[in-house]
């Protein structure tokens, strides 16, 4: 006998979209399946994943390795965001990750913003033109206040910072505020003209330091 024709002779269905078109039960073995979607902790570990990427290729640009930033990869990780914002995460501890990565992303975004907008008023022209027009600061050596916390001396310490396991939990304005009341505290304390701050790594971790200029 055809094996595709039943006793009688009728051709037998022989797959699962036919025998749905004829109204046939299908055991639950052979019925499709659709994929699940992912998980919010998934969801949370590829939003992670876009955000440290995302640094890397700014990074890379900024350096001269990427011809164009990663706009890209920047625009999708705000349509994540704005997705995983409208659901309701299932624990705590997702929300607390989900509110600790977007954190991350806006200070990263603020930095990169202003560093495209610099380069579009021409203001970065070159590694040894800017070396030239800007003091170089050493976050690791020290850099030192002697009066109001520059811009630049603000960027230098955030942008070493940014660079540590912990995600910033503050952006440049914030923190760079956050350094003048520590070099005036320090000047009341002590009577000293110039502040030095560096960050030291301990137990795997970036700390900021300061302490008075003593030469």
């Amino acid at each position: 006998m055809d094996p595709k024709r039943n006793a009688r002779g009728t051709p037998l269905q022989t797959s699962t979209a036919n025998a749905a078109a004829r109204g046939v039960r299908l055991h639950p073995a052979f019925a499709r399946r659709e994929a699940a979607p992912p998980s919010h902790a998934e969801a949370l570990d590829r939003l992670e994943k876009d955000i440290r990427q995302l640094r890397i290729d700014f990074e890379r640009f900024f350096g001269g390795g990427l011809p164009f930033p990663p706009e890209d990869l920047r625009t999708r990780i705000q349509g994540q965001l704005k997705t995983l914002r409208n659901v309701n995460m299932r624990s705590a501890v997702e929300s607390f990750r989900l509110g600790d990565l977007e954190a991350r992303f806006n200070s990263y975004n603020e930095l990169y913003n202003r560093k495209i907008r610099d380069k579009e008023e021409g203001r970065v022209r070159g590694l040894a033109t800017l070396a030239h027009d800007r003091p170089h600061f050493d976050p690791r050596r020290g850099v030192v206040i002697d009066g109001p916390v520059s811009e630049q001396a603000a960027e230098a310490l955030f942008r070493e910072l940014a660079k540590g396991p912990d995600p910033l939990r503050f952006d440049l304005g914030t923190f760079r505020t956050y350094l003048e009341r520590q070099a005036e505290a320090l000047r009341a304390k002590v009577g000293c003209t110039a502040v030095v701050f560096r960050l030291a790594e301990e137990e795997g971790k970036l700390k900021l330091k300061a302490r008075p200029q003593t030469s």
